[in-house]
């Protein structure tokens, strides 16, 4: 909805003027106030048709993304601080996590926000927003924020401190200490034109997450142990990626933070129903070979695959040829297709690049290197290890590793069925 359509529904909900409910909007607007949380104020302002206005005072667990506007006494779980473009200007907002006995709901600042993890709150007037399907507090210019002394048990751990293995896309205010062990620097075209950033995977005793940092710090060195206070986490082709910024903090340690050398091995099933994971391990058959594995052409412009010399993007195309193998994987559990990359189909094949196109020249057909593939590999075991991607068409394993398993076969079918429930 636009502001004209704002302002009509508020000005219908209110009965008065639209004129000046629209200007009304547009002034809160202009100064940044978010359209939900603008539209909060005006409905008080009004009188909301002549209703109660005061803010019910709830516990965490029973605010939902109905509610107009909440007060609620809770303890600052974490606190961080970013800078979002909104409305086409650059906003600094202040964002974590604030938690009751009930439970725990993130919020978003719009105004100063001083305060820190283990302080306890009363939020008068804090407007409710939907984020990612839950409720959100957002505080603003009208809502009352005091400090107070009443001691609130909470189940949750205050401070930002965690593990990569438990954060989740959405989390803010986080601090961590990891090992980069890729850094790159590259240069993107960011919002406001060229921008240099870093970018790479980082890890912990616990797991490996790729991380940009969108104000290179200069103690992010792969093999450096470093401590990043208030970082965020977002989601990265569907696993959680570490987001560094301006207003955090990098510092070198002391101690060096020992790299995971594994990767959590889980069944299909479980992997696939985690929505995406950078870095898992997963162990099953190979039950097919699907089309557009082999010996295949990519375009030299953006590296997809092209059907008889067309790309989808760039049309036709002078295309370079290139090994891909796209598996079928399944474990009893659940199913999902395992890619692997030239290296570790020229490892499968037994052959090359050039070796792939004698033998599609010997045999006048490109699709003998997808067919030796599919005799080498199909009705085997394997342990493969990658970053898992999940969407509507299905989960994809991008290999980093993949091996065969030993072990009878007979026995591997039998515990595949044994877990399966058959």
């Amino acid at each position: 909805m636009n502001i004209e359509e704002h302002a009509e529904e508020l000005a219908s909900d209110l009965g008065v003027d639209k004129a000046e409910v629209k200007r009304d909007l547009e002034n809160l607007v202009e100064y940044s106030v978010p359209v939900d949380e603008a539209k909060g104020n005006l409905r008080r302002k009004y009188g909301d048709g002549g209703g109660n206005t005061t803010p019910a005072s709830k516990d965490i667990a029973d605010i939902a993304t109905g509610d107009s506007n909440v007060s609620v006494t809770a303890v600052v779980l974490t606190a961080g601080k970013r800078s979002i473009r909104y409305q086409g200007e650059d906003q600094v907002i202040y964002e974590g996590q604030l938690a009751d006995e009930t439970g725990r709901i993130d919020f978003t600042s719009w105004v100063e926000f001083g305060h820190d993890p283990g302080d306890t709150l009363r939020l008068g007037n804090a407007g409710v927003r939907e984020w990612e399907g839950d409720p959100e507090l957002n505080i603003g210019q009208e809502t009352s924020v005091e400090t107070v002394e009443e001691a609130i048990d909470v189940d949750d751990e205050v401070g930002g401190d965690a593990a990569l293995a438990e954060l989740s896309p959405g989390d803010r205010g986080v601090d961590v200490e990891v090992t980069p062990l890729e850094v790159e620097s590259k240069v993107i075209d960011g919002r406001d034109g060229e921008t240099e950033i870093l970018s790479g995977v980082l890890a912990d005793e616990t797991a490996r997450l790729p991380f940009t940092d969108w104000d290179p710090h200069g103690e992010v060195e792969e093999g450096a142990s470093v401590r990043v206070e208030n970082a965020y986490i977002r989601e990265f082709r569907g696993a959680p990626s570490v987001n560094v910024s301006e207003f955090s903090r990098v510092s070198r340690l002391e101690r060096a933070v020992e790299a995971t050398e594994s990767a959590p091995h889980l069944d299909v099933g479980e992997a696939v129903a985690s929505d995406g994971l950078f870095d898992v391990e997963v162990t099953g058959n190979v039950v097919g070979v699907r089309d557009g594995s082999g010996l295949v052409e990519r375009c030299p412009e953006c590296g997809r695959v092209t059907q008889n010399g067309q790309c989808r993007q760039h049309g036709a195309v002078d295309a370079e040829d290139d090994l891909r193998t796209k598996l079928i994987f399944d474990d009893g559990t659940g199913t999902l297709t395992v890619v692997l990359d030239d290296e570790l189909t020229a490892e499968v094949y037994g052959g090359g690049l050039e070796a792939a196109r004698e033998h599609a020249r010997d045999a006048m057909d490109r699709e003998v290197v997808a067919d030796t593939i599919r005799g080498e590999l199909v009705g085997r075991a394997f342990r493969t290890r990658g970053s898992l991607s999940v969407d509507d068409f299905g989960a994809t394993l991008d290999a980093a590793e993949f091996a065969e398993t030993g072990g009878d076969p007979a026995d591997r079918a039998e515990a595949l069925l044994a877990e399966a429930g058959r």
